[in-house]
Formats: structure tokens, sequence, C-alpha cells
């Protein structure tokens, strides 16, 4: 049954895939769309889509699946289904980066905001996990959180700092921070692609260690797994494919906060089943959403971002009120 859903998910994810290929500022005939795949030739419609639309359409799949992979990890990993990849301090970290490569480093391209994205998000998750590792107990769950939401705040206002100084600054920084798969071009797809091939090795070479985890500290070690080895390894997936998805689409939220629970709700809570499941519904949801933004304000597009946040907000509420209930 749950080899069957995969088959219906990736079918489905095939058409969204399509449908991103077909479906913009200018709407294509599927059968163009095939011949360009096939055999481009150098027509308007076939420039179109191998220049701009299979680019933007590897960037959704690609840096969806990473969302989706990270957010049941960190979930996971922090044993809060209400937390998200933005926890361990990523969004806030590649942000800040991202500002002083603009402001103090005059990189205007995308291709270079991945790399300071990239080595900002690793250089705060490290920094979380240093913090939430100090004092008895070790890294636990709570103390992560926390430690995380310090981080991201003292980052946070940093970046604004910097921001509210250099209009210039901003006026480029604003365009990828609102989360975006427009303008992206296939070589941010061949840097990205070892870090998240790499990112989802570990992430699904963690999926034991989470259902062990799941039951506890103490438990888990009873089962013989080894929990500081397990997280430092869950930790280092949740760097690699947040970090690198955030570099090349943007801080995108709610993707890897949704996306976990659908995949619970299918599966149930073993992660062997939940990490594929995830990895297939993020980029369907995120290329569904980028299609909506880019029929609903025709000839331009509303970003990736805002879609998914309008869609997100009312999930968050809704899983926050009954986690509430549950305590209660």
């Amino acid at each position: 049954m749950l080899t069957t859903g995969l088959v219906v998910i990736t079918v489905a994810l095939a058409g969204a895939a399509l449908l991103s290929l077909a479906v913009g500022a200018r709407d294509i005939p599927f059968g163009t769309v095939m011949h360009a795949l096939v055999n481009p030739s150098d027509s308007r419609d076939d420039l179109i889509i191998t220049q701009s639309r299979i680019p933007r359409t590897l960037v959704g799949l690609l840096a969806g699946a990473a969302f989706g992979l990270a957010g049941t990890l960190i979930q996971g990993v922090t044993r809060n289904p209400l937390a998200d990849p933005g926890i361990l301090g990523v969004n806030a970290g590649a942000g800040l980066f991202v500002v002083i490569a603009i402001s103090i480093f005059s990189v205007t391209t995308l291709t270079g905001y991945v790399w300071f994205g990239f080595i900002g998000a690793a250089i705060t998750s490290v920094l979380v996990y240093t913090i939430g590792s100090v004092g008895r107990g070790g890294a636990t769950p709570i103390k992560l959180a926390l430690a995380g939401a310090a981080v991201t705040a003292a980052l946070t206002s940093f970046t604004t700092a910097v921001l509210l100084n250099d209009v210039d600054t901003f006026d480029q920084f604003r365009f990828w921070q609102v989360g975006s798969l427009a303008n992206r071009g296939s070589d941010v797809v061949v840097q990205s692609l070892p870090f998240l091939a790499v990112g989802a090795v570990l992430a699904f070479a963690s999926a034991r260690a989470l259902n062990a985890l799941a039951l506890g500290d103490d438990v888990a070690t009873s089962f013989g797994q080894n929990v500081l080895v397990a997280r430092l390894v869950a930790g280092l997936a949740i760097v690699l494919l947040c970090g690198t998805a955030t570099s090349m689409a943007g801080p995108i939220v709610f993707i890897g906060l949704m996306i976990p629970h659908v995949a619970r709700a299918i599966t149930g809570p073993d992660h062997r089943w939940m990490l594929p499941y995830s990895m297939l519904l993020a980029p369907l949801l995120l290329l569904l959403a980028d299609v909506i933004g880019r029929v609903v304000a025709r000839p331009g597009e509303v970003q990736v971002g805002i879609v998914t946040a309008i869609i997100g907000a009312p999930v968050f509420v809704i899983l926050a009120r009954r986690r509430r209930l549950a305590e209660l």
C-alpha cells in the first residue's frame, strides 16, 4: 500500500513538473514542451523552456525535496512536531551571509549567493548545536530549540542593522529573502547537486536512528543507538539539505513544517517511509505553488515563498491548536 502511494505521488510530481514547464506568463502547449525536451530548436518557445523553465523546475524539484527531508529530520531530532528547519538558525545564518556577500563583497549574482548562503547556514547550525550541547544532558531537543531561537534572534538583528543602513543591499536582498524559483540558472543546479546528494544519503541513513530517538534517549541507548552520533549525522544532513536549498531558492517557509505532518498521516511514525514520502510531497507542493503564483498575477507573478506562506499559515495555526489541545 505504501509503495503504491509512492508511485502515485511520483506520477503526480511528474505531472506538476510538466505543468511547471508549460504554464507561465506565456502558456506553451504540452506538445511543444515535449518537443523542446526531446529535440529542442531555436524557436522562441523552445528557448523559453530550455533556458528558463527547465532550470526553474529543477530548482523546485531539488529545493522542495531538500526542504521536505530536512523538515522531517528536524522534527525527528528535536521530537517537536511544530519545528521546522529554521529552528537551527539555517535561514537566519544564510540570510546574514547573503547580506554580507552583497554589502561587503559586492556579490550580485545568484551563483555567488548560493555559496555565501550555504556557508552561513552551516556555520550557524554548528554554533547552535555547540551552544545546545553545553551543560548537563548534552544537546537535548529543548536546549537545541532554545539555542536556535536565541541565535536566530541575534543574527536577524545584525541583518536588519545592515539593511537599514544600506539601501542598495536591501534592494538586492529582498528578492532573495522572499523565496523564489525565478531566474535560477542551470549552474545553480549543478553546484548544489553534490551537497544535496550527500545530505539525502545521510538523511536516509538516519531513518532507523530517528525511530529509536522518538522513544527517548534512554530507550534509544538501550537499543544500541549512539544518541550523540545519531544527532550529529542527522544534523549534518539538515545543514547540507536545508542550507543548500535555502541558498538556491531563498528561505521558503512552511514547506519543512507542513510536509512531515502530511507524510506522517499517510505512513505513520516510521521514518523509513516518512522520509521518501516527504522527499516527493514537498517538491509537489512547491511546484504547484509556483505555478499558482505565475497564474494569479499575469503577466507578472507572485513569488512562491508568498504562496507557500499563504497556504502554510493557517495550517500552522491548526497544528498548533491541535498540539495545545492534546496537552490539555
